[in-house]
């Protein structure tokens, strides 16, 4: 009895551990996603501001709230989904599979690039460090919560990190790349990238029990 009664509780406590990391990372994208929302259409949005239209503010506020609420749960199950191909890739691979991968990060980030400029960029005659530029800085920000990552753990945890930070948010923020819509894919970029290095970061905390 003793034993099941132990066991009952590491689980509730796990289970509650869960859900303070589902309702944190909600709200992380909440936050996020409104703040991004208002600086990217302040010029449209200053004068409800300035002329005090709450009911106008709040509607917009709780839009983007709800948005934010979809990027979050997306950032989620995206990174419950890496957890699983990571493990699996860890199987298959073993010592193979950060070399794989480096290679999955240097094909993505081309794609982003050549797709993106060939669907969208060459028949409008746009130059192609556009198209560049933005992929550039997903992966220096991947670089920079990777190397957090590693003083947080260890140095093997660099290359995974890297990886779901670039990899699993470009899939995830695939419906705004084929909308190319330029204030949908900055509103749903940003987001997706602060909930997953708060989620990359913040898990072990969560994870840990207490």
């Amino acid at each position: 009895m003793l034993t099941i009664s132990l066991v009952w509780g590491m689980l509730v406590v796990k289970s509650r551990n869960w859900v303070r990391f589902f309702l944190s990372t909600l709200v992380v994208g909440m936050i996020s996603t409104s703040i991004v929302g208002f600086a990217l259409k302040w010029n449209e949005y200053k004068e409800f501001f300035i002329s005090f239209n709450i009911q106008e503010v709040l509607s917009i506020l709780l839009w983007l709230i709800g948005v934010g609420m979809i990027f979050s749960v997306i950032s989620q199950m995206g990174y419950f989904a890496y957890l699983t191909v990571h493990r699996f890739g860890l199987g298959l691979f073993k010592k193979l599979w950060n070399p794989v991968q480096v290679v999955l990060i240097a094909f993505v980030f081309f794609d982003l690039v050549y797709f993106r400029y060939q669907a969208f960029g060459k028949e409008q005659g746009e130059s192609v460090f556009l198209y560049i530029l933005v992929p550039l800085v997903v992966l220096l920000f991947s670089l920079i919560i990777g190397s957090f990552k590693c003083k947080a753990t260890n140095i093997k945890a660099f290359i995974p990190a890297v990886f779901f930070m670039f990899v699993v948010t470009t899939i995830e923020w695939v419906p705004a790349l084929r909308a190319n819509e330029e204030d949908w894919l900055y509103l749903m970029l940003v987001p997706l990238l602060v909930c997953n290095a708060y989620q990359l970061l913040i898990l072990p905390k969560f994870t840990a029990n207490k």
